[in-house]
């Protein structure tokens, strides 16, 4: 699907992006171009040597910000795919900075849909978050209205054959920002420190973050927030599972964190059609029928008031699992990626 295709994708040296990139490159080897635009050159040059325009002449790198309308339109000349991936995204660092998380967050997510608008693009897919579902802090709610902008350029799109639609999925395993990279540097301390007890979170790996995306490029309708089924954990088994001999030394939950993860609320429940490995929380006021969504996916509604939470989800990671998984996605990619 993608072969013959020039792709950006915005914030492109993050975790995901490298991720993103690798995958296209290994599956479509036609791609006309992929084109990562950021704004650090640090993290731009550090990632051309693992993925050179040596080995790969389609990549490009490009200096960049989403907040630079001007700079992004001319970025975007040619391309038909964006993946947008940047955001400010610390907690700690939004609520102190909060207009700084706005205007690369909401800000910088408008400029997206215009430019995409103006170049031709036929396909946009967006990262969104967990914390973007009922938040509590400044970076899930700039994140809930980056989620309504681009549900909602779809109203604007007029004749152009351009898709808006949006991905949404929590903890990912062994990214920037995860507490498994620091727990596992932790450890030789003999103390992990755990913000609560009860708390859970759902988990799920690049490699599944960017298949989801890569789902979205080719089936979304357009205006949807898809939503993975994922396991969860607990942060306690966590702990054990990477320091079976650590104490756990609870330390209280930071400002803006959720005890769990929520993806879907109860008030999501009455557009929410489940499509198999996802949910999909459809626009209030979609250019297709309900009906005909579920269908094209073999799919239902979601009963009403249903929610989806890390905590009251079916299925839990036991230690063991967690161990495995932790070697497999972090521990090991590490190794592969010469860390």
């Amino acid at each position: 699907m993608l072969n013959g295709k020039s792709i950006l994708v915005t914030g492109g040296t993050g975790s995901f992006g490298n991720a993103f990139v690798r995958e296209v490159f290994a599956r479509f080897p036609d791609v006309k171009r992929v084109v990562v635009y950021s704004r650090d050159e640090l993290k731009q040059f550090e990632m051309a040597q693992r993925i050179s325009d040596r080995d790969h002449p389609a990549i490009r790198y490009f200096i960049g910000d989403v907040r630079d309308a001007s700079r992004l339109r001319r970025a975007l000349e040619g391309i038909d795919i964006v993946v947008h991936a940047a955001a400010l995204k610390q907690v700690p660092a939004a609520e102190y900075n909060p207009f700084e998380c706005i205007k690369t967050n909401v800000i910088g997510a408008q400029n997206v849909i215009e430019c995409a608008l103006d170049a031709g693009v036929s396909r946009v897919v967006a990262l969104s978050t967990d914390k973007a579902a009922a938040p509590v802090n400044l970076y899930g709610a700039t994140k809930l209205c980056s989620d309504k902008l681009f549900v909602a350029a779809n109203n604007i799109r007029g004749t152009r054959d351009i898709r808006f639609s949006v991905v949404r999925y929590g903890n990912v395993m062994g990214s920037r920002g995860s507490v498994i990279p620091f727990f596992l540097d932790r450890r030789r301390t003999g103390v992990l420190p755990i913000t609560d007890p009860q708390m859970t979170r759902f988990n799920i790996s690049l490699e599944d973050g960017v298949a989801m995306v890569m789902w979205a490029i080719e089936h979304a309708w357009g205006g949807e927030i898809l939503v993975p089924k994922l396991p969860s954990y607990r942060i306690t088994d966590l702990a054990e599972a990477i320091g079976p001999g650590c104490r756990q030394e609870v330390v209280g939950m930071r400002p803006g964190e959720k005890l769990h993860e929520e993806m879907i609320t109860s008030s999501d429940s009455f557009y929410t059609v489940d499509i198999g490995g996802y949910f999909a929380i459809l626009p209030a006021t979609p250019d297709y029928t309900f009906e005909d969504y579920t269908e094209a996916f073999g799919g239902s509604r979601v009963a009403a008031g249903y929610a989806y939470d890390s905590g009251t989800n079916e299925h839990f990671l036991t230690v063991e699992e967690i161990r495995e998984l932790v070697e497999t996605h972090v521990v090991g990619a590490g190794k592969a990626a010469g860390a």
